[in-house]
């Protein structure tokens, strides 16, 4: 747009409006947007240097063509019952008429005619022509266009498919004359009326806005100029367009219009952007979500784990108190003057002792430590099993959304993600070896207990380290005889002996108490915070990535709201200007 026709206030106007559209190029590029779009915006603001664009657009057979030729008073364009153009028309002034094929879809067309030294008019393709490349090249020139001539025929005024044409000019934001053409098919002016009233109320809930509305016959009104017949002409009602076009579209109005169109394409895509940020934002609810739910497990398994520890602890605890109360009991029964010759045979007092205090126990502790041990194993394979069916129904979610032809790297990344965590927790279930990891905790149990209790651990089970701590509690009777007399024996010996071996009882099982509990407690801990740690690594890249998208899409939504603002501001002006 040349500066020179501009007064201060348009000037103002265009170098605020083009200063807010580089940051939106800025801002698509760095989303990234389709090229598609991309080049769209940037050829809209390239218009702002052109001439004033008015695109003709309609379905195939509604007189696009015959129109253009009744405004020019010469047949130009080639017309028919068939879909005749198949490329786009562009007329441009020019010093003589002649046609040039721009590339595979463009002519230009140059005619000597002044209305052309301001405005450049496109003619295309039918919009429900049989072949949809011709479609696509018409809803091309749409976002280009500062003003669309709509032509539909009155035998079949606003179709279906000129409706949702129709709507995809109102997205671009652009301005819209219809233009009714064959009206000489109809008998009377009441159907006229009718028709108009029709096309009105339709176009106003569609647009927003009811548009001007100017009912033609082509064909007549080109007749009527190559005959200098003026009746006709002004049967044909072409008239009423072309003062349109000529007095209403003066310089100012082109100006408004002009500097209206990029505004419109930058507002269509900031709508269709912030869709899509939405979107992606939504499904990273869904994946915050789906981690909280993971944490809230996890939080929820070492509480769980933690209770259920306690209670296998307090198994352990029971039968090592089944084993003080027989030691009590044997040394209570055992540990009296009667049994004094009894006392004496030390072999036939230990194996007594065996047999009915040590008896089953080693064994039965063995089992609860064992019990523990694959609890522990089955548990941790569980929370990966969880894991896993977490993250396989994300998967499956995510493959059922589709955000259409929009640039979807951040999906494959996401879906990539979403993969390797899967993957992760599908191999640490597979190379989970269960017997394998019992038998290495269970090794660190006798380990620990054994270094604990000085007893050499490569040659010594659990059980055995256990038989070993509670025989060697003194059941020599040297003291006893050694008393002299039966009193002493009765009165003092005897019974200061049996409370030091209960009491020695109590130290040896509360010294294997204390070494499993804290045994146990130590693997436990280890165990489960391994497991929640290992979960926790793998699952953090697809954390790291989703938060690191959350903060990306919230800027970028920030971004394009800011522009969005400003362009609405722009806007506003333009419309305010006389």
């Amino acid at each position: 747009m040349e500066s020179k026709i501009l007064n201060q206030t348009e000037e103002a106007i265009l170098g605020v409006e083009r200063h807010w559209l580089a940051q939106l190029q800025i801002a698509l590029a760095r989303l990234p947007a389709a090229d598609e779009d991309r080049a769209t915006l940037e050829r809209s603001v390239r218009q702002l240097d052109e001439l004033f664009l008015l695109v003709v657009v309609g379905e195939f057979n509604a007189g696009k063509s015959a129109l253009i030729n009744a405004l020019f008073g010469q047949p130009l364009l080639e017309t028919g019952v068939t879909p005749t153009t198949t490329r786009i028309q562009v007329l441009r002034h020019g010093k003589s008429l002649q046609r040039l094929a721009e590339d595979a879809d463009v002519d230009i067309l140059s005619v000597p005619t002044p209305l052309l030294s301001e405005i450049t008019i496109v003619d295309t393709p039918g919009t429900n022509a049989i072949y949809r490349e011709h479609e696509a090249m018409t809803r091309e020139y749409i976002p280009r266009s500062d003003l669309v001539i709509f032509v539909t025929s009155v035998d079949r005024p606003f179709t279906e498919s000129e409706r949702a044409f129709l709507e995809l000019i109102r997205e671009w934001g652009k301005k819209v004359v219809l233009v009714v053409n064959k009206i000489d098919i109809l008998e009377d002016i009441g159907e006229l009326e009718a028709i108009e009233t029709f096309i009105k109320e339709n176009a106003q809930s569609l647009l927003g806005f009811t548009p001007d509305v100017f009912p033609v016959t082509a064909r007549l009104a080109l007749r009527a100029k190559d005959a200098r017949d003026n009746a006709a002409l002004a049967e044909s009602r072409i008239e009423a367009l072309e003062t349109y076009i000529h007095r209403r579209l003066d310089e100012q109005e082109r100006i408004k219009l002009k500097l209206r169109n990029p505004l419109g394409v930058g507002l269509h895509l900031i709508d269709r952007y912030l869709g899509v940020i939405d979107t992606r934002t939504g499904l990273l609810k869904d994946d915050f979500a789906v981690l909280e739910n993971i944490r809230h497990q996890q939080a929820t398994y070492d509480e769980e784990m933690a209770r259920d520890f306690r209670l296998r602890l307090a198994d352990v605890d029971r039968e090592l108190q089944v084993f003080e109360n027989r030691g009590t009991a044997f040394f209570d029964e055992v540990m009296r003057l009667v049994h004094f010759f009894d006392l004496l045979d030390k072999s036939k007092l230990e194996a007594q002792y065996r047999e009915e205090v040590i008896a089953d126990i080693p064994d039965t502790i063995e089992t609860r430590v064992t019990e523990i041990t694959e609890w522990l194993v089955a548990s941790n394979q569980e929370q990966w099993r969880m894991v896993m069916e977490h993250v396989r129904r994300r998967r499956d979610v995510h493959a059922a959304q589709l955000l259409g032809d929009i640039p979807n790297a951040f999906e494959m990344d996401r879906e990539g993600l979403i993969e390797t965590v899967s993957r992760s927790a599908q191999q640490a279930l597979q190379a989970y070896d269960r017997k394998a990891e019992s038998a290495r905790i269970a090794q660190s149990l006798q380990r620990a207990v054994a270094n604990t209790a000085l007893v050499e651990a490569s040659a010594v089970s659990l059980g055995a380290l256990i038989t070993v701590i509670a025989s060697t509690t003194a059941l020599d009777v040297t003291g006893i005889v050694a008393a002299g007399t039966m009193a002493i024996l009765g009165l003092l010996v005897i019974p200061s002996r049996r409370r030091r071996l209960k009491e020695e009882l109590r130290e040896k099982i509360e010294e294997v108490r204390t070494n499993l509990v804290s045994t146990l407690t130590s693997q436990y801990e280890t165990e489960v915070a391994t497991s929640l740690e290992e979960i926790q690594s793998a699952i953090s890249p697809y954390t790291r990535f989703i938060r690191s998208q959350q903060t990306q899409w919230q800027a970028a939504r920030d971004e394009l709201v800011t522009i969005q603002k400003w362009l609405k501001r722009q806007l506003a002006e333009i419309e305010a200007l006389p």
